[in-house]
């Protein structure tokens, strides 16, 4: 009896036990269901209800026009004028179940996953109607969970705000076709000469099937590929049972008659990338979204100067002076100049071959392996700080870091150098082992003040050599760089000045800022040093003929075994007036995409092409260097003969081409590191 009374008490604490985890369990989901509910609510959505206004006008440094969004060529239409087979296509192609889920299509996310992980690549996505609405109005292109999430709520919001076709009718007439041609009125002009309700079944599929890659696919350039498209989609009306058999074939057998591309502003789509990176600062700077830049009648100056753009968009069309690949896939870059004295981003490209609208810019976007050119920023300045000479003795001979083992490019050993030698012959040793000397919390403040994103692998002494682990863009080389031409102060790099709306009200205006990095003197006495480079070192194929120019090179070889190349080239340099920032190489660099050459000899040549190009007109200035001169004059006067007096004679030797596999290619001025394990860093020249 006793026992069984025990037992009956144990189940009826079990019992109250479950009942307390049910009501909890219930309680944390009503009030998360509660949090969702008011994180939609707040979601602000009006810019919905905003008409579809004029372009945007951007303006040069002096004031003029220099660009137009495309957005210009923009026309709302209602849905009911725009033909039925047209909206099916859409919604067959771009969101199949668009009238059955709520804003967010979870089954197609597993669908487009699954399709994705089978073909080994990314071929379809899972973003709905709604979503893509959210996103073109209303968020960036990055790829972040943060944004993913923003997207979601605001796609709720949507949804229960507006109905289906309202939802419709709103992505129709905002969705880019490419040409600049936004809304599908636009469109049917733009590519077929004919007002939207007259558009065929045949027409309206290669429309849709625009939407996803506007540019790649436009009939005006890619006929071929355009028309594969229509057929794809054409496929997927029929399997979704929006036309039948013999309209599939009707429509598939139509030959579709392109009009010639119409004659638009000549300023609309001018300097592709440096408006590109115009909106993504709006955006990320000033708090707009890409529906206020594109088509809000905005007036937006900037720094641009059109010379130095044209100049380094015509080094960019000149295959000649880049490395050819050996397949179709080209090798890539990405460059910005920019002024040391304002950070005013004078010139900026994105990318070689064809323009894809806000895809991915090398010039600010890209995350590489500096190479060498980190030296300056992770050491030299900082020694420099330290009392370090431009001419004092360094060590190079075989040294041991707790198992890391730098190496020169030639594997060689000098014994002692000047830092001048080691800046101008970009050794490794004496780099490493001064970073260890001054000790890596000085190198590592110097690069957080140079502005250079780190990250907790970075901490270890292959930093010297550039060995991080998530690397920088050129745009934030540029502004590391603009400290030395600026005596010590380096600007915050940006393309915009000031925002004026539609009704002359300024909205954003540029204040000017700028981080004390260094010294005067240090600053002056790096540009001894880069100015050395040039002279005689590995960027001496950098040289402009009557100009002073001071920078440094930079590479990583590539870490796959048996192969013998780079995978990252940089230049980085600058005169009095101009900085100058370029990374090559290939996206995906693998076992048939790397470089066989050094910086020296290609990043080196492009960048003096793109500096002559861009200083073209401009009078040649000179580094004054006020602090070194009476630093060495005071030397004198004391009657002192110190190893600083100046610059070594070094003895100069010619560099050659490095084919893969072969050693005894390597060059003998620029030469990267031997592998000694990703830890270290020891890739790098």
């Amino acid at each position: 009896m006793e026992r069984q009374s025990r037992q009956h008490m144990r189940q009826a604490r079990r019992r109250r036990l479950w009942f307390r985890a049910l009501v909890a369990i219930a309680l944390a989901l009503g009030a998360l269901v509660a949090a969702l509910h008011w994180a939609i609510n707040r979601q602000n959505i009006a810019a919905l209800e905003k008409p579809l206004p004029t372009a945007t006008v951007i303006y040069d440094e002096h004031g003029r026009v220099a660009s137009k969004l495309a957005a210009a060529n923009i026309e709302e239409v209602p849905i009911e004028r725009v033909p039925n087979h047209f909206l099916q296509a859409i919604v067959a192609t771009e969101d199949r179940r668009f009238y059955e889920h709520n804003g967010v299509d979870y089954y197609g996310i597993l669908r487009a996953v699954w399709r994705n992980v089978r073909a080994g690549e990314w071929v379809e996505g899972g973003s709905t109607i709604t979503q893509q609405l959210a996103k073109n109005v209303f968020l960036t292109n990055e790829k972040t969970l943060a944004r993913k999430w923003k997207e979601w709520l605001i796609a709720q919001k949507i949804e229960r705000t507006y109905s289906k076709k309202d939802i419709l009718e709103m992505y129709i007439n905002r969705v880019y076709f490419g040409a600049g041609a936004w809304g599908v009125a636009s469109a049917a002009k733009t590519y077929f000469g004919k007002d939207v309700s007259e558009l065929t079944l045949s027409e309206s599929a290669l429309l849709a099937g625009l939407v996803k890659a506007p540019s790649a696919l436009s009939p005006l350039r890619h006929y071929d590929k355009a028309i594969a498209r229509r057929n794809v989609v054409l496929a997927l009306m029929r399997e979704q049972g929006y036309i039948d058999d013999q309209e599939w074939s009707a429509a598939k057998s139509e030959r579709i008659a392109i009009e010639q591309e119409p004659k638009r502003d000549p300023y609309a789509g001018k300097y592709p990338y440096y408006v590109d990176e115009l909106i993504r600062e709006a955006i990320t700077r000033y708090g707009l979204t890409q529906s206020d830049v594109l088509s809000g009648g905005l007036h937006i100056y900037t720094e641009l100067d059109p010379n130095m753009q044209q100049a380094l968009e015509a080094v960019y069309a000149d295959d000649s002076l880049f490395p050819s690949s050996p397949d179709e896939v080209p090798v890539q870059s990405g460059a910005v100049l920019l002024d040391p004295k304002t950070g005013g981003v004078k010139a900026l490209v994105g990318g070689r071959g064809r323009h894809v609208f806000r895809g991915f810019n090398r010039a600010t976007e890209l995350r590489r392996q500096p190479g060498s050119a980190l030296k300056p920023l992770a050491v030299y300045t900082p020694a420099l700080e330290q009392g370090y000479g431009p001419f004092s003795p360094l060590k190079d001979e075989p040294l041991d870091f707790g198992g890391y083992r730098p190496q020169n490019y030639d594997h060689t050993y000098r014994g002692t150098v000047t830092m001048y030698e080691a800046v101008i012959h970009s050794l490794n040793v004496p780099a490493v082992w001064l970073l260890n000397e001054i000790g890596l919390d000085k190198g590592m403040d110097a690069l957080h003040r140079f502005g250079l994103p780190l990250e907790k692998e970075d901490r270890q002494l292959g930093i010297a050599l550039g060995g991080m682990s998530r690397g920088v863009s050129p745009l934030e080389m540029a502004e590391a760089y603009a400290a030395f031409a600026s005596d010590g102060a380096r600007p915050d790099g940006h393309l915009i000045t000031k925002i004026v709306d539609a009704y002359g009200r300024e909205v954003a205006e540029w204040k000017p800022q700028r981080t004390i990095v260094t010294s005067e003197k240090v600053a002056q006495q790096m540009t001894l040093l880069l100015q050395g480079v040039i002279r005689e070192g590995t960027g001496k194929r950098a040289a402009i003929p009557g100009r002073e120019l001071a920078g440094k090179t930079g590479s990583t070889e590539m870490t796959i075994p048996g192969i013998d190349g780079v995978k990252d080239q940089w230049m980085v340099g600058y005169t009095p007036q101009l900085v100058g920032a370029l990374w090559l190489g290939y996206d995906r660099p693998d076992r048939t995409h790397y470089l066989t050459t050094t910086s020296g000899e290609t990043a080196a040549v492009i960048f003096r092409h793109i500096m002559e190009k861009a200083l073209a007109g401009q009078p040649a200035a000179r580094f004054s260097l006020p602090l070194v001169k009476q630093e060495e004059r005071e030397r004198k006067k004391r009657g002192q003969r110190a190893p600083e007096s100046a610059p070594p004679k070094v003895k100069e030797t010619k560099e050659k081409p490095r084919p893969p596999g072969h050693e005894k290619g390597k060059n003998k001025k620029e030469k990267k590191e031997k592998k000694h394990g990703k830890r270290h860093g020891g890739k790098h020249e």
